[in-house]
């Protein structure tokens, strides 16, 4: 008969999957910045980013006000390993006339009983940290800020909501604070939900759910900042407070809402409004329950018809009387005597089917709970893209604790609607008092830790007025280069390439071009035709250079040249023959003419023996003779940035500067004969090769190279050489990332200390990584795949710290390379005697073309440093192999004019 009677109240699996779907749907809603505002589930940020993660400590306040009754606990926080705390508590009434006076006499309560308490334990002269747990609708724009959006619970106090409910007890505080000599510091506003989570979480750091089931009902979460429009940023997790008592208050449960609960509705203090709150939550199931039973009695179903005053009476049956007739154990008997002590004088009959009525009351609402609850596990398992997903939910509240079926059935729902999630139900001790001190202790952590990482970031932050010392220091380092009488000295070697033309569009032949500049390789044909038909087409091998003939004897690396020359020519069918050939070699060259080059010393990882000082064309010619399998006409020596301003040159003929950011850095440009005062002649121009990545040897820039930029030199394989590159190029920026992540492990600000064996291999954070963890796109979830893969095991937090890491070594390497560069084309605007510039930079490198923001950091410092030069950055193709063609094309054209 109940069964019949209740029909609608008893919720399948397929409706309870249907809900679970409407909440999700409207989580959606209330998370995006459009629809938030007609969402029913508000969704509200709680401006808590961080879980507990075992090293908070200290002593800290909370007071808590939402329930019956106001208490102000002491939380002591111990660091010992163990993640143990102390709390000490008081309550305090909540009287009616402060709950329905005035926000004034309300705050001022507060204050009064937390003087009351710190006198009782002696803490007045203490300055202490507290949190502030406010179980009503919340929203902040900061964690110590917070607007009432509506009293819940029977509060209705005056003047309170759509105000700053911290900044009313700041003022409260501040009253006493003279008088008194208290001084407490309210760093965080917590809603009771997030409290329970956060105490939880200090006990299981798996726990990223709070939820409560008592007076009124309330769920939070983890979410992904990416996720929530209302707050700025993407990066990392933010608690929500989801405020689930509002769902279905659009309208989104009428099919589901009983005649019973729309009569409890509209007898309430609150018509219309906290409707799923008012079929899950103590606070109503009493009322729900007297409802019915009154109903049922006057349809002559219970009692003999007889109604009595306690049926008639709203808030006669409360949820204490519901839980003890649920007890079966006892069978009927608590039954018999609560409905007795109400003037009932049930039969046996009676007995049976209030007690039936109560279980499908609490059946539901533990089924509709389950249900949302499911939402959010779903969600949680859904952002971390995984199939299967562990974690604990922190739970809270009286129906919860105790009802005796309640638990379990709650429990038993959730795993029935969401296999693939294993939940732990973790039971709060006194949530919204050591949750509030939890909340407080992890801001003051985040604050600290913040203070350390900004102090260790900070000398990688170089303001405009360093950035122009740095391009003054290099232009000033570029004309010692050029002058004769300090060239011998100067760091920046301004090497002259008796490159004196860029292309012209004639050019055109067949030519071969080698390409040696890293750990591979290159042989190329190259088809250049001239006229309208203009055209470059390229045939190319690429072959390995091993370590081990990296850094054995010059014989044998240009042994190992010559063979791989071989390969190709007979790959291509022309080993007959003799064409010119143009030989890209990307290290610091000193040349006497277009086709001879001294190298001056090897970078990039090579260390051949007997080739520093020695010409490398002269020990190409040779190994070929060694062969003494075919001829070349090697007609120029190339370096890369040449290759690259060359072949921008061919498209451009206002291109006159070559910028390589990639492995190395170099730069090159083509300077007015008159100012090389190492080559002999006035007329014209020629390219030099500055190999800029020197600069900052002899001193000029330690002012700005960190401790970290020291550890990567020394560590090195040619200390105190190259200094400037090993600040801006590919090869060392993922080097310095690893040493400022062992600093800050060492400092305990990342994997919770721990220095793993991954860490302490050089060479391990490859930049490749860089550009991958700093990618606008990526999400943090993918930034931790990524560590993972390097053996690093990280947090959501560390991930961040990681990618900011990654930001601030990339951001300052492409700021530096713009500093270099605006100094020359400062230099080539003051050449030309022009009060503004227009050029064209080649450039190359997979730095500045991989990188996400490299490039645009780049040409923004361009800009600012060199406001009378507008520089247009031309992306090279293959400058290093069509590049060298077009050297030894456009010598080859100079070479045949010269001799007519």
């Amino acid at each position: 008969q109940v069964d019949r009677y209740l029909y609608h109240m008893r919720l399948s699996d397929d409706v309870l999957l249907d809900v679970m779907a409407r909440f999700q749907a409207e989580m959606v809603k209330g998370l995006g910045r459009d629809t938030n505002p007609t969402a029913t589930v508000k969704m509200l940020p709680s401006f808590v980013r961080s879980l507990p993660d075992g090293s908070e400590k200290g002593d800290f306040l909370a007071v808590d006000l939402g329930g019956s009754q106001f208490r102000a606990h002491q939380v002591k926080v111990f660091d010992d390993g163990k993640q143990s705390s102390q709390l000490e508590s008081k309550f305090y009434p909540t009287p009616k006339e402060v709950i329905q006076g005035n926000g004034a006499e309300l705050f001022d309560y507060i204050a009064d009983c937390l003087l009351d308490f710190m006198d009782t334990k002696n803490l007045k002269h203490k300055k202490l940290p507290l949190g502030f747990t406010f179980s009503f609708p919340c929203k902040q724009t900061k964690l110590e800020e917070g607007v009432l959006l509506a009293w819940t619970k029977h509060f209705k106090v005056r003047g309170v909501q759509d105000t700053d409910v911290v900044s009313s007890l700041r003022k409260a505080l501040q009253k006493h604070k003279a008088s008194f000599d208290i001084d407490v510091d309210v760093l965080a506003l917590v809603n009771d939900t997030v409290g329970t989570m956060m105490t939880c979480g200090y006990d299981d750091q798996r726990c990223e759910v709070g939820l409560i089931i008592g007076t009124g009902t309330n769920a939070c979460y983890m979410e992904e900042m990416r996720h929530i429009d209302l707050v700025e940023g993407d990066e990392g997790r933010m608690c929500i407070n989801t405020e689930w008592g509002a769902f279905g208050d659009d309208g989104a449960l009428d099919d589901l809402r009983t005649e019973f609960d729309r009569e409890l509705d509209l007898g309430s203090l609150n018509p219309g409004k906290q409707l799923f709150e008012k079929m899950i939550s103590s606070l109503y199931l009493g009322e729900l329950v007297r409802l019915i039973l009154l109903k049922m009695t006057k349809e002559g179903l219970l009692f003999n018809g007889k109604v009595s005053t306690a049926l008639l009476t709203k808030g006669k049956i409360e949820m204490k009387h519901v839980s003890a007739m649920e007890k079966y154990k006892e069978g009927l008997s608590n039954t018999k005597e609560i409905l007795t002590e109400l003037n009932l004088f049930p039969s046996e009959e009676d007995c049976v089917a209030v007690q039936h009525v109560c279980t499908i009351v609490c059946f539901r609402s533990a089924n509709l709970c389950a249900a949302a609850l499911a939402a959010i596990l779903t969600r949680l398992r859904e952002n971390k893209k995984l199939l299967r997903m562990r974690t604990t939910v922190g739970i809270d509240g009286g129906l919860y604790k105790t009802h005796p079926q309640y638990a379990k059935r709650l429990h038993k729902v959730v795993r029935r609607l969401v296999p693939t999630c294993d939940v732990r139900f973790l039971l709060s001790v006194s949530g919204s008092g050591r949750g509030a001190a939890m909340v407080t202790a992890v801001a003051r952590r985040l604050a600290a830790q913040r203070q350390r990482i900004d102090a260790t970031l900070a000398p990688f932050l170089l303001p405009l007025g360093i950035l122009r010392e740095v391009k003054d220091k290099m232009r000033a380092e570029l004309e010692y280069g050029l002058k004769r009488e300090t060239q011998a000295n100067a760091t920046v070697k301004m090497l002259p390439t008796y490159v004196c033309g860029t292309p012209d569009g004639t050019e055109k032949g067949k030519f071969l071009a080698l390409d040696l500049g890293g750990t591979n390789f290159r042989v190329l044909l190259v088809k250049i035709k001239s006229g309208r038909r203009r055209s470059v087409q390229m045939y190319n091998k690429i072959f390995a250079i091993p370590l081990e003939i990296m850094q054995g004897t010059g014989e044998e690396l240009f042994d190992h040249i010559v063979q791989c020359i071989a390969d190709f020519l007979e790959y291509m069918g022309i080993k007959g023959a003799r064409l010119p050939l143009g030989f890209t070699f990307s290290f610091p060259c000193r040349q006497a003419s277009i086709d001879k080059g001294t190298l001056v010393g090897w970078t990039k990882g090579f260390k051949a023996t007997d080739c520093e000082g020695e010409d490398v064309v002269d020990m190409l010619r040779e190994a070929i003779k060694r062969r003494n399998e075919f001829d070349l006409d090697i007609v120029a020596v190339v370096n890369d940035t040449v290759g690259t301003m060359m072949t921008c040159g061919y498209e451009d003929p206002n291109c006159e500067i070559g910028l390589i950011a990639g492995t190395g850095s170099n730069v090159c440009y083509m300077e007015d004969m008159k100012n090389i005062e190492i080559v002999e002649g006035n007329e014209g121009k020629m390219c030099i090769n500055t190999e800029w990545g020197a600069f900052g040897d002899n001193g000029c820039i330690d002012n700005i190279r960190t401790k970290y930029d020291k550890e990567v030199d020394e560590g090195s394989l040619n200390p105190g050489k190259q200094r400037y590159e090993k600040m801006t190029s590919g090869m060392y920026l993922g080097e310095i990332v690893r040493q400022i992540l062992i600093d800050l492990t060492k400092q305990g600000l990342l994997f919770r200390g721990h220095i793993s064996e991954s860490l302490r291999k050089r060479g391990i954070f490859e930049t490749k990584f860089l550009s991958q963890i700093e990618s606008d796109r990526l999400a943090l979830l993918q930034v931790r795949r990524i560590l993972q893969q390097l053996g690093l095991d990280s947090t959501c937090d560390d991930s961040i710290i990681v990618k900011e890491v990654c930001g601030v070594v990339s951001r300052r390497a492409a700021r530096l390379c713009g500093a270099g560069l605006a100094a020359i084309v400062e230099k080539k605007r003051e050449n030309r005697g022009v009060e503004h510039l227009q050029i064209t930079v080649g450039v190359d490198g997979t730095l500045y073309k991989l990188h996400p923001h490299f490039s645009r950091v780049l040409r923004e410092t361009v800009k600012e440093l060199a406001p009378q030069c507008d520089v247009t950055f031309m992306l090279s193709e293959d400058g290093s192999g069509k590049g060298a063609a077009l050297i030894t094309a456009v010598a080859k054209r100079l070479h045949n004019v010269g001799q007519k």
